[in-house]
């Protein structure tokens, strides 16, 4: 395939610097795309490499990536149009390590020209058959899982579609294992705000049927009234596709001084100041039980299921059958009840923090070692003899 550059920016200047590498200064390689940043999702990962002397390569197609702070790695911005097209079509690395699914489905195609071991490295605890979806991961070689019951749902898969078993590897989640070690810095956090009020998180999935596009502004505006102060933080999907919704609720509430619009959802700092989270499908209710040992409240909003065949995996999907388990739900119809909600559920937080920890250590592979497991994995993949 031939590309045509009617302009020599940035991106084709990049794409040929990084072809300038020998294959040794490229054999791994992580790729970022433009609206999940990679690297909080990996930096454990990337950080165990180079202490085993590894050359790692961080390609991505952000301007705002957080990559751009650490001047150890060498980095690449090739954005999202045809100079990404041409980089992967003609990509030749050991290995290729994503967050980004459906490859090969939609505009991430496999290398035409090099035998490239494409790796998917997960960016939520989601089950993998109902938010994804349908084939997400079939065209990848290698799936760092998160727990066992992501193995059980890929191998399930794999069986009832006839597929061939890919390399899955029981590894862990890198921001589990990060915001646990940051955890005990954060201890001091305060839970309410300069006003004395505490502090609400609200932090939804992204879709159409989503939290915020739903009840967003109804909800805001019950906590606000009832003194609460309120954080509202959209996915970067929402803020991308959802403009409209955004610029509306920051008109709504930027006059009132217990509201703020965080829109900045590289750092997740701010759950160790989170009194309560409010969320629906999202998974950064795993991420703030888990890490903070409290409980999330879930808005009922209809589930976020891109696999409309989901059902046909036998596996109830992680995300419905641990939300009664580590918080509670609430419909979208009794939304004026949260409050209530908020002061009898965060006032017994002792009842919930040994089952939350018995919870996350069953459910999660290598709690504290993820990034160790992963880099030797990698290492492992590109030793292989047919890469030699």
């Amino acid at each position: 395939m031939k590309f045509t550059k009617s302009i020599f920016g940035k991106e084709w200047e990049e794409v040929a610097k990084f072809n300038k590498l020998d294959l040794d200064e490229r054999s791994i390689v992580f790729y970022s795309e433009s609206s999940v940043f990679l690297y909080p999702y990996a930096e454990q990962i990337i950080n165990e490499l180079e202490k085993n002397g590894q050359n790692v390569c961080y390609v991505t197609s952000s301007k705002e990536d957080p990559i751009f702070n650490n001047k150890k790695i060498k980095t690449f911005y090739i954005g999202d149009g045809p100079a990404r097209t041409k980089f992967f079509l003609e990509l030749k690395a050991k290995v290729l390590i994503m967050t980004m699914p459906d490859l090969e489905t939609y505009h991430i195609k496999r290398s035409k020209v090099f035998p490239v071991h494409y790796v998917y490295l997960f960016h939520s605890m989601n089950s993998t058959h109902m938010e994804f979806q349908k084939g997400a991961f079939d065209h990848f070689d290698s799936v760092f899982c998160v727990g066992p019951y992501q193995v059980e749902e890929l191998r399930a898969s794999e069986q009832l579609y006839d597929l061939k078993q890919k390399n899955l590897v029981q590894c862990g989640y890198g921001l589990l294992d990060k915001l646990l070690e940051k955890r005990s810095s954060h201890a001091q956090q305060s839970l309410v705000s300069k006003n004395n009020k505490k502090k609400i998180l609200i932090a939804p999935s992204w879709g159409k049927q989503n939290l915020l596009e739903t009840v967003g502004v109804e909800l805001i505006k019950i906590l606000l009234d009832t003194d609460y102060h309120v954080t509202v933080r959209p996915h970067p999907m929402t803020i991308k596709k959802s403009s409209k919704l955004i610029q509306k609720i920051r008109e709504k509430f930027v006059d009132n001084p217990d509201f703020i619009l965080e829109t900045d959802t590289s750092s997740f700092d701010q759950l160790f100041s989170t009194y309560a989270l409010i969320t629906d499908w999202s998974g950064i209710g795993y991420e703030y039980a888990f890490v903070c040992e409290r409980p999330v409240i879930y808005v009922d909003v209809p589930k976020k299921a891109r696999n409309k065949d989901y059902e046909k995996i036998k596996i109830v999907p992680l995300e419905i059958s641990i939300r009664n388990k580590i918080g509670e739900i609430v419909s979208v119809d009794c939304l004026e009840n949260i409050p209530e909600k908020i002061e009898s559920l965060y006032g017994q937080i002792d009842k919930f923090q040994n089952k939350i920890k018995e919870i996350r250590d069953n459910t999660i592979f290598n709690i504290g070692k993820s990034g160790q497991v992963a880099s030797n994995e990698i290492i492992k993949i590109i030793s292989k003899e047919k890469y030699e």
